[in-house]
């Protein structure tokens, strides 16, 4: 029985280690604008975009994720410098394919995917603040370059449950929201020791 206790508080220990492994870092990249006015394209980054990014690693193969990123959203393609200032906050679930284990310093690397919910700001026609609610839906891949840093490469576009990202809600197909997307590199520092909440 007690060989049974040990081997249990041990696997309890080995979990708990794969639990409290944090990432932070930045995103740098470029966003894009696909509305009822504009250029078309899926991905076509035409704005610098600069975030922050927090990975708090469950397994090593899901962690929650929060990052905040800013950018001009370049609304027409004919006037390249008519643009809106936005920024969005964004919390939910980073999925691996494959096993990406942060208690390892050996080359690893896995495709991802990335979900939640995210919170737009960003200004009307009037220059008024205004909220908006989007879903990401992002696809990345990630190399451990060593024992403390990440880096990814990642495509997220995102749907927003507002027409007027464009400034064209009184205008166009009323029936169909507005998209925006991020596309850049991820760079992030891996810090958090593997603790067991465990007694001798």
């Amino acid at each position: 029985m007690k060989y049974i206790l040990v081997l249990i508080i041990s696997l309890f220990c080995l979990q708990s280690s794969y639990s409290q492994i944090h990432e932070f870092g930045v995103f740098l990249g470029g966003s894009n604008l696909i509305g009822d006015v504009g250029e078309p394209s899926f991905i076509n980054p035409n704005q610098f975009a600069i975030g922050g990014i927090y990975k708090w690693n469950k397994s090593s193969r899901h962690s929650w994720r929060v990052s905040g990123i800013m950018t001009e959203l370049q609304i027409s393609e004919d006037e390249p410098t008519k643009t809106k200032t936005v920024g969005e906050l964004s919390a939910g679930l980073e999925f691996n394919f494959f096993e990406f284990d942060l208690h390892h310093s050996g080359a690893q690397s896995t495709p991802y995917i990335y979900t939640g919910l995210s919170v737009l700001n960003h200004t009307n026609e009037e220059l008024k603040k205004k909220w908006a609610l989007a879903l990401p839906m992002i696809l990345g891949y990630k190399f451990r370059l060593n024992r403390s840093f990440n880096i990814g490469a990642e495509v997220g576009a995102r749907f927003s449950f507002s027409d007027d990202l464009d400034g064209s809600d009184e205008l166009g197909n009323l029936n169909n929201n507005d998209w925006y997307v991020f596309t850049g590199l991820t760079l992030t520092y891996t810090f958090g020791r593997n603790p067991c909440y465990c007694t001798n």
